[in-house]
Order: structure tokens, then C-alpha cells, then sequence
């Protein structure tokens, strides 16, 4: 057995790339880290700095050719990656040029289906894959996993297959520091060289808790780039550095961790001041743990940093956004613009520096999402968006819980908050709806994570969660919860509008579980009914208002993580989606808001009761709406329309939160048809 490395950083580029000076010292850290007897021991270890692209594709060549079943090989790139006009992915080199119309000249770079090719060539079964540049999430397009037979594989050696580790989605930019290293690479050395990475505390690290610790590190530090984690077969398993056991100051830091995850409301990062309580604790472990002051302190400012980072950036953000409102009092477009471009400079999504905006300017604080977002609202958009903020009078707290591959909780955030409103039905039944910012997101799968589950779970109806394209949704209302058969009964027994409804046409019976046995046109009829009573426009959410609210600002493929658990959701636990344990299939409905919340604060997201959108269906999205509107085709009631979440019946891969259902919409004899409702607006009848 043989572990083999190749480290690639390219820092020199031809006008048209901007340099790199971090990409050479990038390969170097890296080095250090995979040499070191006690950390990656890999013996053989070759770094390419600047190679020419023929040299480039013959060195990855030789890294995967002869090669036995039980090596692992690790292929490192630091660079620029940049795409064709057909997005696929490119590797770039000193000789890497593009045309007049800002297109790869493909000749002169390194194509990641070449990478692709050699690593399907290569009999060894331990393959990772490690891309520091832009759009590195594209080199999943296209991958499919071996299958080479059973061997017997030592146990240190973990899983077989592939793992690749990607700073970015295949749609996304990586940044830079202005010194050191780049900042993905920065935190997979710490994640090493630490032993911080060994989340399970087992003295090794592996490439799924490599790439937890980087991606946790780097949303905090440039919440816009988000690692991507691809495995095949059982590469998230592949173990790739060891982790000190016992050790005091790995021991002090994952406590200081701990700390600032759960209380950082608390803290103060850019001074690096702990907050009393805190500081008493951990002041107690160091005593403890015999080490010095200036030990803990190290520890302690090199884990804030991310943080420290962030709210820096957080508070230029602000000092720069205050003073261009103060100028005029307004925003013109050009002063927009240049907003935009100040917040992609810094790394920061849209929700980041929508709260930043909301306190300085009004128009901020009649719509939820950021100023940017609303170049020219229409007078409709105003008028709703200051009823939303009239009528969101409450706010409650909720607790998230984030977990990885197998299941296992890698954060909570204990402290997060929404507002709402409480609709009265009446005989002391109320309607609970959330205020959802409004934002953009990347509505449905990309092409390689659907080539990926159907390789996985042979089904090819993955196929109809595509093309991923940006959708812009505006703020609205919707249920916390999906509405319950005591929030039904209360509707249904007020005058019909369009249809006679049953009072009680659920299967399962209990007051807080999900109705279900309901048609879409059940619950327009409910909808309407409401909307008489209050004087509010209630309606089925579109399906883009759904996935949005479904995703709560996540980007995983389940608002919980990597992976759904029988603790997280109620669904057939009993097959699994990634690595996680088998669970339990409970065969009927939950009551709701028995599991954890999205980041919006919606309960029951995933699983329990499939729920009704307002769109007609749809194949695919070719040609779909990208304003968050319903895609409305009008053919009657034999029409199809739209389910989402899954259910209590169903698999864990159609419960993730880009997962699309159809069927007849004046079916209603099935038992996990559900809904919820969204509200739009002030009060109008």
C-alpha cells in the first residue's frame, strides 16, 4: 500500500487571469502537512508549481497509472478554474489564455474530463480529489462510481472509492487572501495539522470530516462560497491524516469551538473578547489541562479568525452602506450597482447584508431583502411588503441542528429567530405564519449531483429537477407548520366558495396531525375560505416559494445537512440516503412540529405529509418562471399539479428539498396529501 500525492499550484497567468501568489504557497502547506510522518505520512509527494498544460495532464497521468487497489492517491489543484461556453469544467496553466470574447482557448488548458478519464482508469480504489479554484463543483459532472469487487482492506485504511473536496459549486467564484494561503486551503491545513478535523475523535481524519471542518470554517470566514463534498461508493470514508488522541490543546480547542458556535451572539470576534461566562469556563479547562496562557490564546485567536473575518467584513459592509444612504437618503441604480459589486468583493450573500441594510433604510424596512434585490419596487410590492412588516408582531426563538453524512449532529444554533403572525380560526384554534425574507436562490439539483443519484438510486426521475437556475423570490408569509385537521375543520365549516369540503377526511386521526386525503382543488377551496373570513389573500405557495422556504438559506441536499434521520423527519427510514444508520418506518403521520426546524424556523419540511404547490407540472424547468411565480398552464381538472417534501410513506432521496412529485390534481384518496399556506400582503376584503 502506497499513498501518493500530487500537489499542483499555478500563481502565473497570461493577461486575462489575474495572479495567484497564494496558489504557490498553497502546494507547499500542503506538503507539509501530507509529509509529516505524524499527520498524512504519505510517502511519496510531488508538487507542480506552474507547469506547462502538457506536463500538467502526463504528471496526472503518472499519478494514476499503475497503480494497486490499495493505495490512495490525492490529487491537489490551486489555480483558476474556468468553464467553456458548454460550463464544463477547465484546469488552468501558465499557458492558459482565452479569446477576444472571454471564452478558454481549450487547447491551453487541462480539461476535467481528462482528470476524470485517468481516475476511472486507475485500479486504485482510494481516490481523492482536492480543487481550490472556481466552479470546482463542476468536476463532479459526469462522474460514476466503479465497481471493482470486494477486496480485503486493512482497517486504517477506511473506505474504498472516491472523494472529491471542492472550495466552490460548479456556479460559484473561490477568493483569495490578500496574504498566505487561499482560504480553503488555509483551513483543510488546520483541520490537519491541528487534528481539529478528527470530529469523532478516533485519531483519524477522513475525507468527510476534512471536508465538514474546511466548509464550516470557510462559510464563516466567506459565507458566498460554498464547499462541495462529492463521494462515490465509500470515499467519504477514505482516511487520510491521523489526529492526536488525548491531547490537551486539541482538547482546549474543541472546547473553544464549541463555545463560539453555540454562543457567538455572545462574543465579541473582532476584539476577541469571550463573554464572561465563558471565559470562566474555559479558563477553568486550562488550569485543568496545564497549559499556559499563551497557549490558550493562540488556540483561541486562531479559532475566532473565521469569525473575526466575517464580522469585519460584516462591519465595513455597514460603515460603507450607511454613509452611501446618507448622501441622498436613496439609492440610485448606479449607487446599487456598486453596492453589488462591494458585497461579491467581500464574499457576503444577500441575507448577510440584508440585516445590515434593514435598520438604515426605510425601504429596508418595509421589504426584507436587501436593497439591491428592489431596484425599482412596484407600488404592489411596497404596499405588501409594508403590511408584512406590520402584521410580523411576534417573534419566537427555535433551535437548528445541522448534521453530516452519517447522520450526526455537527452544529446547532440555539438562539435563532423569526417573525410571525397568528391568524384566530376560531373556538381557540390559530394559524401560526412565518415571515420569510425574500432573496434569491439556485432552484433545483445540479446536472452532476442528478447523474450521481441516478447512478445511486436508479431512478431516473431525478431528471426532472433540472436545469438548476437562480430564482428571485419576493417576501411572504407561510404556515410554520402544515395545516393541521383542527385548522381544517375550523375552515371547513365556514360557507363554501367554489366546493363542499368533508370536515374530517383524514385517514389518521388526531387535532395536530397534517390533514391529509385532501385534492389540490380541496385546498384552493380551503385557501379561498380563509381568505373570506380574514380579509387576507392566502393561497398555495408556487413551487419555487416552496423549495426556498423549504432550503431555510441552505445549499445541502436537506435543510438538516448531508443526510435525513428517523430523529430528523417522518419518513421510511428503513433504506438510507448516504451513510447514516437505518431507522424507523413508522407507517402513519406525526403530529407536527415533533422534529427540529429549518433555518426560517418551518417544522415538518421534509417527510409527514407531502404538500400541494399552486404550479401546473412540469417535466423539467426549461422555460420555468424565475420571478418565484407559479407556473400556471390551465388544462382543466385532469391537470397534473405539483406535491413537494415527500412523506411519512416514502424514500429519504424524494424527501430532500429539490425532490418534485405530481399527480391528477382532484386525486384525494391518497394518505399523505397535505398543504400549507402562504399569505401575500395586507389585508384586503
Amino acid at each position: 500500500m502506497a499513498k501518493v500525492a500530487l500537489l499542483v499550484g499555478v500563481s502565473e497567468y497570461q493577461s486575462g487571469l489575474q495572479a495567484l501568489p497564494s496558489a504557490a504557497q498553497d502546494v507547499v502547506a500542503m506538503q507539509r502537512i501530507l509529509e509529516h510522518p505524524e499527520m498524512g505520512g504519505f510517502k511519496e509527494v510531488k508538487i507542480l508549481t506552474n507547469p506547462l498544460t502538457k506536463e500538467l495532464e502526463i504528471a496526472i497521468y503518472d499519478l494514476f497509472a499503475e497503480r494497486h487497489s490499495e493505495d490512495v492517491i490525492l490529487f491537489y489543484f490551486s489555480g483558476h478554474g474556468v468553464k467553456d461556453e458548454h460550463r464544463n469544467l477547465y484546469l488552468t496553466t501558465p499557458e492558459t489564455r482565452k479569446s477576444s470574447k472571454g471564452i478558454v482557448v481549450t487547447p491551453t488548458a487541462v480539461t476535467a474530463s481528462y482528470l476524470q478519464t485517468q481516475m476511472s482508469r486507475s485500479l486504485c480504489q482510494r481516490q481523492v480529489i482536492i480543487l481550490d479554484c472556481c466552479y470546482s463543483g463542476a468536476i463532479a459532472k459526469g462522474l460514476t462510481a466503479k465497481d471493482e469487487g470486494e477486496i480485503d482492506i486493512k482497517a486504517e485504511l477506511g473506505g474504498k472509492g472516491r472523494a472529491i473536496l471542492t472550495s466552490s459549486t460548479s456556479v460559484q467564484s473561490s477568493f483569495q487572501q490578500d496574504q498566505g494561503l487561499s482560504i480553503y486551503t488555509q483551513y483543510l491545513v488546520e483541520g490537519i495539522e491541528t487534528g481539529a478535523a478528527d470530529r469523532d475523535g478516533d485519531g483519524r481524519i477522513s475525507a468527510d470530516e476534512l471536508h465538514q471542518y474546511a466548509s464550516g470554517k470557510v462559510l464563516e470566514a466567506s459565507p458566498a462560497m460554498t464547499p462541495q463534498f462529492y463521494p462515490v461508493e465509500g470515499g467519504y470514508r477514505i482516511y487520510l491524516a491521523r489526529a492526536p488522541q488525548n491531547d490537551p490543546k486539541l482538547e482546549y480547542r474543541k472546547a473553544v469551538e464549541e463555545v463560539v458556535s453555540e454562543d457567538r451572539e455572545d462574543i465579541d470576534f473582532i476584539e476577541g473578547e469571550i463573554d464572561f461566562v465563558n471565559r470562566c469556563y474555559l479558563d477553568e479547562l486550562q488550569t485543568s489541562l496545564g497549559l499556559s496562557p499563551q497557549e490558550t490564546l493562540a488556540i483561541e485567536v486562531e479559532v475566532m479568525e473565521p469569525y473575526r473575518l466575517r464580522f469585519e467584513k460584516l462591519k465595513r459592509y455597514e460603515e460603507v452602506f450607511k454613509k452611501a444612504w446618507q448622501q441622498r437618503n436613496s439609492l440610485s441604480d448606479r449607487e446599487q450597482r456598486k453596492l453589488r459589486r462591494f458585497q461579491k468583493a467581500l464574499g457576503l450573500r444577500d441575507e448577510d447584508v440584508s440585516v445590515i441594510e434593514a435598520p438604515i433604510a426605510p425601504l429596508s424596512k418595509l421589504a426584507p431583502h436587501t436593497i439591491a434585490e428592489s431596484v425599482n419596487p412596484t407600488v404592489e410590492a411596497v404596499t405588501s411588503s409594508r403590511a408584512e412588516a406590520e402584521e410580523a408582531s411576534e417573534t419566537f426563538e427555535f433551535e437548528t441542528v445541522t448534521v453530516d453524512a452519517r447522520g450526526k449532529v455537527v452544529k446547532g444554533d440555539r438562539k435563532k429567530q423569526a417573525k410571525s403572525f397568528k391568524e384566530d380560526l376560531g373556538n381557540g384554534v390559530n394559524l401560526e405564519m412565518v415571515s420569510i425574507i425574500g432573496g434569491k436562490f439556485q432552484m433545483g439539483t445540479p446536472d452532476q449531483e442528478i447523474e450521481r443519484l441516478v447512478q445511486t438510486f436508479g431512478w431516473d426521475r431525478f431528471k426532472r429537477e433540472s436545469p438548476q437556475h437562480e430564482v428571485t423570490v419576493k417576501p411572504f408569509f407561510i404556515g410554520k407548520y402544515p395545516i393541521t385537521q383542527k385548522q381544517w375543520r375550523a375552515v371547513a365549516s365556514l360557507p363554501k366558495v367554489s366546493k363542499e369540503l368533508k370536515s374530517d377526511p383524514s385517514h389518521f386521526k388526531g387535532d395536530d396531525l397534517p390533514v391529509e386525503k385532501v385534492s389540490w382543488y380541496d385546498a384552493e377551496e380551503f385557501c379561498q375560505r380563509l381568505s373570506k373570513k380574514t380579509g387576507r389573500k392566502y393561497r398555495l405557495p408556487s413551487e419555487a416559494e416552496w423549495e426556498y422556504a423549504c432550503r431555510g438559506l441552505s445549499t445541502t441536499p436537506f435543510h438538516y445537512g448531508e443526510t435525513l434521520t428517523d430523529s430528523l423527519a417522518n419518513y421510511d427510514a428503513r433504506k438510507t440516503y448516504a451513510s447514516e444508520p437505518k431507522g424507523e418506518y413508522r407507517k402513519k403521520t406525526t403530529p407536527v412540529g415533533n422534529f427540529p426546524p429549518n433555518g426560517f424556523g418551518l417544522y415538518d419540511m421534509h417527510g409527514n405529509v407531502w404538500e400541494w404547490c399552486a404550479d401546473d407540472w412540469h417535466e423539467n424547468y426549461e422555460g420555468a418562471p424565475i420571478d418565484g411565480s407559479a407556473w400556471i398552464i390551465g388544462t382543466g381538472s385532469n391537470s397534473n399539479k405539483v406535491l413537494r417534501g415527500g412523506s411519512w410513506l416514502y424514500l429519504p432521496s424524494v424527501c430532500r428539498c429539490a425532490s418534485r412529485f405530481n399527480i391528477i390534481g382532484r386525486v384525494e384518496f391518497d394518505y399523505d396529501f397535505g398543504f400549507r399556506v402562504v399569505c401575500v400582503g395586507a389585508r384586503t376584503m
